[in-house]
């Protein structure tokens, strides 16, 4: 296991920024320390089907879990002005105030061949054939909610997973050959990827797509 540091500059996302450094490393590992303040925090309380958000001067507490070029897995606690603390799964949108400062223990990926795409990687979106493809006792209308994702993609699997635990019908796309994904469209206008699906429902916009 080797050590390695992280300074975060005001503004960076404390999730995303982990998430690229693992990828860029290449290497699995944990979170040994942290210190530093939040501007924006976003964590899942535990029976909570969407995120909390909190905005102010919040000083991170512990930050632990796991991280990996496949994702992280993090347990944030903090602070905020009234001493009172706070703690839930770190989501994107912790976006950092004045700096902060990580340790990570990080262990090498060893190389191997490149996996081949299981029918679980993307089809995920299987469970789902019935908001994809309505049956006949469906309503006739399309989804309004369509998705391009691509197999092996971690934000791609997060993205599905939120539409199918909030009972949003969607229908799935081929992404273009170049560009980012997942790409969500509403009503055929594109609103982004895996964040800005997680910020439309943090303001209650995704509910007006719910089923039923």
């Amino acid at each position: 296991m080797r050590s390695l540091p992280l300074h975060l500059e005001p503004g960076s996302d404390l999730r995303r920024s982990l998430e690229q450094l693992a990828q860029e490393q290449n290497a699995s590992g944990f979170v040994l320390g942290v210190v530093g303040n939040l501007a924006q925090a976003a964590f899942q309380c535990p029976g909570k089907i969407g995120p909390t958000v909190l905005r102010g001067e919040l000083e991170i507490i512990t930050l632990q879990g796991t991280v990996s070029p496949d994702g992280v897995h993090l347990h944030l606690s903090l602070s905020d002005g009234d001493c009172r603390v706070w703690g839930g799964h770190l989501e994107p949108g912790s976006r950092v105030l004045k700096g902060a400062d990580l340790l990570l223990g990080l262990i090498d990926t060893p190389p191997s061949a490149p996996a081949q795409p299981s029918a679980s990687d993307l089809r995920e979106p299987a469970e789902l054939s019935e908001s994809a493809e309505p049956s006949a006792s469906a309503e006739p209308s399309e989804p309004r909610v369509t998705i391009a994702v691509r197999s092996g993609c971690p934000f791609s699997r997060r993205a599905l997973r939120m539409l199918r635990t909030l009972g949003i019908p969607h229908r799935l796309i081929e992404p273009a050959a170049e560009g980012p994904v997942p790409q969500v469209f509403v009503d055929g206008e594109l609103i982004g990827g895996y964040d800005e699906l997680a910020q439309c429902h943090g303001r209650g916009e995704l509910e007006a797509l719910r089923q039923g």
